[in-house]
């Protein structure tokens, strides 16, 4: 018997979240299924970290355990040929039989994507929240986005549904930069609560828009006012963008960076190109 461990991409667009469904498609479904076909047998696999209905991953992880005589790293070659076209294994790799995809990351990162721009683009929208209504702020939002650097109760952004006990999170890095019409948020925690990352930039584009202050957008999660946070942005632009182990089994090359940042080759209100016969 060994352990597996490998590097997962997915499109989330046609998926209800990670997790088994009884009735609906999910990632894990159509990976134990794919490995069922080759072994012969189910096999239960385990992840990193659940992602929800219509978000994204770069480089999701999971294990899983299997008595087969196929080379370790031939797994991700195996496995690719029988997925459908919106699931890809970028690596895999032979794990200790006491390795965890969940339980020995020690953080994920995920990356938010936001598209300011006044027109629509089809070939955007997979992949981040059209916001056209109002600009924002990035340097505001910055602000507001830094005090939350540390160990704290996050309850303000802990989605009812959750079995987990409590909403103390470990942020260990955060970062908003703007590249055009593209604005890019990364949190990196040691784990994240169901619902976290979604509702805390829908209330950090508030905070963008000027509609609140930084100063009042971190007295608002610090005393856990949960009930004044109540949108989420939309999942489209949401990415599990890698997962951290202190020994890590797969190449950098294959879940680093693995989500290439969205650009555009110019600005959208710059004025049209004229090309004459």
């Amino acid at each position: 018997m060994q352990r597996i461990a490998l590097v997962v991409q997915y499109l989330g667009t046609r998926f209800y979240g990670w997790q088994r469904q009884p009735d609906h498609r999910s990632v894990q479904a159509d990976l134990e299924d794919a490995i069922a076909l080759v072994v012969g047998y189910p096999v239960v696999i385990h992840a990193a970290g659940r992602t929800d209905t219509g978000v994204h991953a770069a480089a999701q992880v999971v294990h899983f355990d299997v008595d087969s005589l196929i080379p370790p790293t031939r797994w991700a070659r195996v496995l690719n040929a029988g997925l459908p076209e919106d699931i890809l294994i970028r690596a895999s790799a032979l794990v200790p039989s006491d390795w965890h995809a969940r339980f020995s990351a020690t953080w994920r990162r995920y990356r938010y994507t936001v598209f300011t721009a006044s027109q629509p683009n089809l070939f955007v929208s997979p992949f981040a929240w059209h916001y056209y209504y109002e600009p924002l702020d990035e340097r505001l939002m910055e602000q507001a986005l830094l005090p939350m650097k540390g160990r704290h109760h996050m309850a303000a952004f802990h989605r009812a549904g959750s079995s987990r006990p409590h909403s103390w999170v470990d942020v260990q890095d955060v970062l908003i930069e703007r590249d055009g019409d593209f604005l890019r948020l990364e949190v990196q925690a040691s784990g994240f609560l169901y619902g976290m990352m979604r509702l805390l930039v829908g209330l950090l584009v508030q905070v963008g828009r000027g509609l609140r202050t930084p100063e009042e957008f971190t007295e608002l999660w610090t005393s856990e006012r949960r009930d004044e946070v109540k949108y989420a942005a939309p999942p489209q632009g949401l990415c599990l963008l890698r997962v951290g182990y202190d020994d890590c089994p797969f190449p950098e090359s294959a879940w680093y960076d693995a989500q290439p940042k969205l650009s555009l080759p110019f600005e959208s209100n710059a004025p049209p190109i004229l090309v004459t016969p």
